[in-house]
């Protein structure tokens, strides 16, 4: 199932850039977001209800960031809340990272995967922006959707397409 998450983290990334480079209205960026967003809840509703909960718990950190970015754009949210949940996020993605990268967990089955560090340690980047921006004030420009893009494709739309092809 993470790789069918991933693809869809993927492009609802590579979109949310890109829309932003081009300007386009946020309640059309929602769309992919809410397509995104719902997917991972039932993809992590299927992991609770299986036991899963470790896949459930981070999985519901990006299904709660889609579904939060959606609504955002649709009723014009102040951004401040948000923020403060990709600040949460980040925080966990350093913890996950290193858990998942480089000391495992015998007790979850995870064995340490250096590419795993790598991966949440830019999602900690990537929702780590969002208190940048919006909390200290400190505008970043075209370098955070041009990071979504960069990371669309490197940390999710590349593994997820290696894991639903068995190559991971």
């Amino acid at each position: 199932m993470l790789g069918v998450c991933l693809l869809f983290v993927g492009i609802v990334l590579i979109n949310n850039g890109m829309c932003t480079l081009y300007n386009v209205d946020g309640k059309s960026t929602a769309v992919m977001n809410i397509f995104t967003g719902g997917l991972s809840l039932f993809i992590n509703f299927v992991n609770l209800v299986q036991g899963n909960y470790y896949a459930a718990g981070t999985g519901l950190l990006f299904c709660f960031t889609y579904l939060f970015v959606a609504f955002s754009k649709i009723l014009k949210l102040s951004p401040i809340p948000f923020a403060w949940f990709s600040t949460f996020v980040a925080v966990n993605a350093v913890i996950f990272g290193t858990i998942e990268g480089f000391l495992g967990s015998k007790a979850l089955g995870i064995a340490p995967d250096i590419r795993w560090a790598g991966i949440w340690y830019l999602w900690a980047i990537l929702w780590g922006t969002a208190f940048v921006e919006d909390i200290m004030g400190k505008k970043l420009g075209k370098f955070v959707p041009v990071l979504q893009v960069i990371e669309g494709v490197i940390t999710a739309w590349v593994p997820g397409v290696m894991l639903l092809l068995g190559v991971w």
